[in-house]
């Protein structure tokens, strides 16, 4: 497996791990934090959380720029490692929100994310074309033998070199998910609570309506502090119980970015410690050498090949943009449905987030088998992105008829029922763990597959853009995910949710299945 790879494609890999960390504690507490903090709706959370996932991706290419212009891209990275830690340690002061501060404390809450999303923008892209150094030196040193079947085996090297990056830094992520739920859970446990995912909303209605909160709320409330008070005593003074039930609850989630810190510094050790053995990439470099190889004959020559190759590469950007919508509803609606329609008595919300990273490590390398087959290696890549489609739509289609079948109401309609009736009707965790089967099977079919597309459609002299639009077209799939919690509360069943994002998984898939021939000529696959 990691044969004939660079020796500092682990220690990169490793340096990322702790960017993968504070990503996916940010997957799973982001939404339901912003939520019990600040008693904001599903809806504006979600607008916060699309936002800044889209500056996440769409910060790489100022990153790229910033790292180009210096050429120092090592420096860079570490820069984006200590401004993604200082972002973390803003969110992990423990300010109570009330009704007195809670405009400038949610200000600068979304000020920490967008430094830790300007941080990402610095180290994200920069790490990613050392690594990709590594296989062009790999490549190079290749050359320089003369022998065939040394060259034809550096250039095998690169596609698993990259699926083995992907699967060591997300060892970051299926990490993560726990310590959230397990710092949050252990806080509120010394101060005689115990975790309930429901609560704090009803925390936040006490606090504003007071008296005039409606008996069934009122009663569902009660219900749920007698089962999450150690001794199962409901407290006499609701408003007071209210405000120290969420200072607490909240200040165990903000310690957890407290890890985040800590796993930023770790991966700058590790870079630090191994950055003599990174190459240094070289903008100015690449560019020259590709002005070398195309002349300006050459371009006027392959210009029409070229249209062909952008109209290609917009129209695979353009249905990847549905694909990150539907696969980033993982820390939004998915969020959600675990919980309020998922029993996680035993288990948090926030903890099934790692399902997906845990998933990227074990089914990558039956992945990476297939594909190394006879069978696999006459797939082209363009029908590998067709066949992520299908699966993402898949996921989609199991919890539509599930909800179906379950005659599930929207996720709104779903909070005012008794907590009775709400705990029997919940589903089992098996409907979560094969949701993201399927999905993360589509994003391995999507997500490297998708980088090495780029790779060949992209004109020579023009291959850094091309990258950039593929960044961006994660980003503005990112920035549409705030579309989830909406259809999620608002329409009347929730098999309708899950219907719409079936629909657009298929749509994008059938278009792009029309276009396949057309792809695999324009890519000579």
């Amino acid at each position: 497996m990691f044969k004939g790879h660079p020796k500092g494609l682990i220690a990169a890999a490793l340096s990322n791990m702790g960017e993968r960390f504070g990503y996916y504690i940010m997957n799973a507490v982001l939404l339901l934090f912003l939520c019990s903090k600040f008693g904001i709706s599903d809806s504006v959370a979600a607008v916060i959380y699309a936002v800044f996932y889209f500056c996440i991706y769409v910060l790489s290419l100022p990153g790229g720029i910033i790292a180009d212009k210096t050429q120092n891209y090592k420096g860079t990275i570490m820069a984006g490692l200590i401004t993604m830690a200082t972002g973390y340690l803003m969110l992990s002061f423990p300010i109570m929100a009330t009704p007195a501060n809670k405009t400038i404390m949610l200000v600068f809450t979304c000020v920490a994310l967008l430094v830790v999303a300007f941080g990402n923008g610095l180290f994200k892209g920069n790490l990613q074309a050392i690594v990709g150094q590594m296989y062009d030196n790999l490549e190079e040193e290749a050359a320089k033998t003369g022998d065939p079947k040394k060259i034809e085996f550096a250039k095998s090297r690169r596609d698993p070199g990259f699926q083995i990056f992907y699967v060591f830094i997300n060892i970051g992520g299926v990490l993560a998910p726990f310590v959230a739920p397990f710092l949050r859970s252990w806080w509120l446990k010394i101060h005689g609570f115990i975790y309930n995912a429901s609560l704090p909303a009803y925390c936040h209605q006490y606090i504003n309506e007071g008296a005039n909160m409606s008996p069934e709320a009122l009663q569902n409330m009660k219900e749920l502090i007698q089962s999450s008070v150690i001794g199962g005593t409901v407290p006499a003074d609701l408003a007071a119980f209210s405000s120290q039930y969420l200072e607490i609850f909240n200040q165990g989630i903000h310690y957890s970015f407290i890890a985040s810190i800590v796993a930023m510094l770790i991966s700058l050790v590790i870079f630090m410690i191994f950055k003599n053995k990174f190459p240094n990439p070289s903008a100015k470099k690449v560019v020259a050498e590709k002005e070398v190889q195309v002349s300006a004959e050459e371009k006027a020559s392959m210009a029409k090949e070229i249209k062909q190759r952008m109209a290609g590469l917009y129209a695979v950007l353009g249905i990847c943009v549905f694909f990150w919508m539907s696969f980033h509803q993982n820390g939004q609606s998915l969020s959600l449905f675990a919980r309020d329609f998922v029993n996680t008595q035993s288990v948090a919300p926030e903890v099934w987030q790692f399902l997906n990273p845990f998933l990227v490590i074990v089914l990558t390398p039956v992945i990476m088998w297939v594909f190394g087959t006879k069978w696999g290696r006459k797939v082209s890549t363009p029908r590998k992105i067709v066949m992520g489609m299908f699966f993402a739509g898949m996921a989609y289609l199991f919890l539509t008829v599930f909800c179906a079948q379950a005659d599930y109401p929207s996720g709104e309609a779903f909070r005012a029922y008794t907590v009775e009736t709400a705990e029997s009707m919940k589903a089992g965790a098996w409907v979560l763990i094969v949701t993201y089967f399927f999905l993360t099977v589509a994003e391995l079919f999507i997500s490297p597959l998708g980088l090495s597309f780029v790779s060949k459609i992209a004109p020579k002299h023009i291959q850094g853009i091309c990258q950039g639009l593929w960044l961006s077209a994660t980003a503005f799939g990112n920035l549409l995910i705030m579309l989830g919690p909406v259809f999620y509360n608002k329409l009347p069943n929730l098999w309708i949710c899950w219907g719409i994002f079936m629909i657009i998984c298929f749509v994008a898939m059938g278009i792009m299945y029309a276009m396949l021939k057309w792809l695999e000529k324009i890519t000579n696959a």
